[in-house]
């Protein structure tokens, strides 16, 4: 991984919990495999387990020839699509991810943006910012509110499935859009499984959850957006390629739906972008995932798999090459 992501993911604690588990080689930190210097070679030589990150590079086929003794992968981070390529599965490897904790706090930035955009906070705020006085919100805010809201899921991931479990709290209909998704998986969740198109006419807030692969490419576009309720909401928090970025601006702008963005297409909009001033419209710069203290439950999830590992028990949340190509 790369010395930033050493330095924000394994604190002090994560640190004394890997040497209690593992052997650490000199030269623990191994940010490249091309040209790694002697220090790093001699302990590629030797590793057993790969404890990865951000800025971990490809284990191409020369990365993995200096690891003979390979055999696991474990990620502190979430998708291992950047590092893992045909050789790296071909050898076999065991492979875990901490997506799984990952998709805890970006489910619980859907589930507060959901509240929020119910209760129309970003515009009661503005309002109550340009007015600096008593307001009636009773009179300026009739149709606001949570209570027997219809939520649209798209993608029944890890986080929508996080999603869907907080809401189970609220008075909410939860409706749900997953074309992997089983019959069966969809009544243990307890939501309506339906189709995108129903999903989008039927909902006051829909939101993002689906992998970015090609057939995801503009999974809402210009149609769905179109059909989405006067007033409604679209959150996304997953890929800004999942949405026609320009007919998404054009519905926005109008004033007719409204929007909360963690991600966009591109990933930062350009500096004339109208979705940075409209009133309608909540950007965060990519804010979702895991940040701050949150990193600290990726470094315990990934040293959880890697004792699990030491006593040779399976992975709890191992990736698989079948399932990778359909998901994030």
């Amino acid at each position: 991984m790369s010395q930033d992501a050493m330095t924000a993911v394994l604190g002090d604690d994560a640190l004394l919990r890997l040497q209690s588990t593992a052997h650490l080689l000199p030269a623990p930190l191994i940010t490249e495999f091309t040209a790694p210097g002697p220090a790093a070679t001699a302990a590629l030589r030797d590793v057993e387990v790969l404890l990865t990150g951000w800025g971990c590079p490809q284990l191409t086929e020369e990365a993995l020839a200096q690891m003979p003794g390979l055999r696991a992968v474990v990620h502190t981070a979430g998708s291992v699509k950047g590092l893992m390529t045909e050789a790296a599965w071909e050898r076999g490897l065991k492979v875990t991810s901490a997506a799984e904790a990952n998709a805890r706090p970006v489910a619980e930035y859907t589930v507060a943006a959901i509240v929020f955009a119910n209760k129309r906070v970003l515009s009661a705020a503005q309002t109550y910012r340009a007015a600096r006085a008593q307001l009636d919100p009773l009179r300026l805010y009739p149709e606001v509110g949570n209570y027997r809201r219809t939520i649209g899921i798209v993608g029944a991931s890890r986080t929508g499935r996080h999603v869907i479990e907080l809401l189970r709290s609220y008075d909410f209909e939860a409706l749900v859009y997953d074309p992997y998704l089983d019959p069966q998986d969809a009544a243990d969740l307890n939501v309506e499984q339906t189709t995108l198109d129903d999903l989008v006419r039927r909902s006051d807030v829909v939101s993002i959850h689906a992998p970015e692969i090609p057939e995801t490419q503009h999974l809402l576009n210009a149609t769905h957006l179109a059909a989405m309720r006067d007033g409604a909401t679209l959150i996304n928090t997953a890929r800004g390629s999942l949405v026609d970025t320009e007919a998404l601006a054009a519905e926005l702008v109008s004033g007719r739906l409204h929007a909360v963005l963690d991600v966009t297409d591109p990933t930062v909009l350009p500096p004339d972008s109208p979705l940075y001033d409209l009133p309608n419209v909540l950007l965060t710069p990519h804010i979702a995932g895991s940040l701050g203290n949150e990193l600290a439950r990726l470094a315990d999830a990934a040293i959880d798999e890697l004792e699990r590992y030491a006593r040779g028990l399976p992975f709890q949340h191992a990736v698989h090459r079948a399932v990778l190509a359909r998901s994030a």
